[in-house]
């Protein structure tokens, strides 16, 4: 009997793949993969990054895929690992950056890029970077709360299961980080 694995629901999948079908695997990632890089590249403000990441995610669930209840959503879990993948890559970035800034000036110079930035960047793609900053500035909890309800789509109720905290949290970190957004934005494109 051969079984159509996109008729199988998520926690069927994890369960086919605990008993060692790549086959089931190979559907969670195709599932799963384009929601998962929209929540990492918004989080974190760099695609490339974002693409490492993502990768990080599915090693990262897939090895803990007898961690997961089947009884709940398993793209709520798998956000949820993605989200500290994040903040584990922010980690990282803040260690490597301190440790750049520790350098003697000498050598910061040969690590800096003297390359000028094209003159006819077009003033969309200004904006859009500004934005990406903005929202990667944030403060990690009011980041994620955006980024699951604004660009991911998942309900106040959904973000708040992702989050581990309650809607009236979501919604508090919501307003903050929009509030926070637009001072800065407005900051950027008034200067």
């Amino acid at each position: 009997m051969n079984l159509d694995l996109s008729d199988c629901n998520d926690a069927d999948l994890a369960a086919l793949a605990r008993a060692g079908r790549q086959e089931a695997y190979r559907e969670l990632l195709a599932r799963h993969r384009a929601p998962v890089f929209r929540v990492v590249r918004a989080a974190i403000g760099d695609d490339h990054e974002a693409l490492d990441i993502v990768q990080e995610v599915f090693i990262a669930a897939f090895a803990a895929l007898d961690r997961y209840d089947p009884e709940r959503p398993f793209a709520v879990w798998l956000k949820r690992i993605a989200l500290n993948k994040c903040r584990d890559w922010a980690r990282r970035r803040r260690v490597r950056a301190f440790f750049t800034r520790a350098a003697p000036l000498e050598e910061a110079f040969a690590v800096a890029d003297d390359a000028a930035l094209p003159d006819a960047q077009a003033e969309s793609r200004a904006e859009l970077a500004g934005a990406s900053a903005a929202i990667a500035s944030l403060p990690h909890r009011l980041r994620e709360a955006l980024v699951l309800r604004t660009v991911d789509g998942l309900s106040q109720a959904e973000a708040a299961e992702v989050l581990q905290v309650s809607e009236k949290t979501v919604e508090t970190r919501l307003y903050r980080a929009r509030t926070r957004l637009k001072e800065q934005l407005d900051g950027i494109f008034e200067g």
